[in-house]
């Protein structure tokens, strides 16, 4: 019925510079069980409320993904996003920061200490 003349047609939408609405869906309660948790975690009752749940993933989800769209122009303007176009943004976050340089420390003391393993596997192996 829709006459491709009038400009209403789906594939105009497509080439838009405005992403779709249906791009931006995303399945709710992937991170429930998690976020139930955490909350409990920092005080919350241990089975919280769902609509309380849902809130806080909202917010939470939100919130990283305005940091990777912030983080990705950042990035952008040298060709690449890294690490430290994340670290950057929460640069005046203190408690964030010091939070995000401990686990990255802590991710590569454990990747120097699978390549010690790795290596240790390697010589017991060629030894027997």
């Amino acid at each position: 019925m829709s006459n491709p003349s009038t400009g209403t047609s789906s594939k105009s939408k497509v080439g838009s510079s405005q992403p779709s609405e249906t791009s931006f869906k995303r399945k709710r309660g992937v991170f429930q069980k998690d976020l139930q948790h955490m909350m409990y975690g920092f005080g919350d009752d241990a089975n919280p409320l769902p609509e309380t749940v849902a809130l806080v993933e909202d917010i939470v989800v939100e919130y990283v993904t305005d940091l990777a769209h912030k983080a990705q122009d950042i990035g952008s303007k040298r060709g690449k996003l890294s690490v430290e176009d994340f670290l950057y943004l929460i640069r005046k976050d203190l408690p964030k920061l010091n939070r995000c340089t401990e686990l990255l420390s802590m991710q590569e003391e454990l990747k120097q200490a699978r390549k010690a393993f790795e290596v240790d596997e390697e010589k017991l192996a060629t030894l027997e």
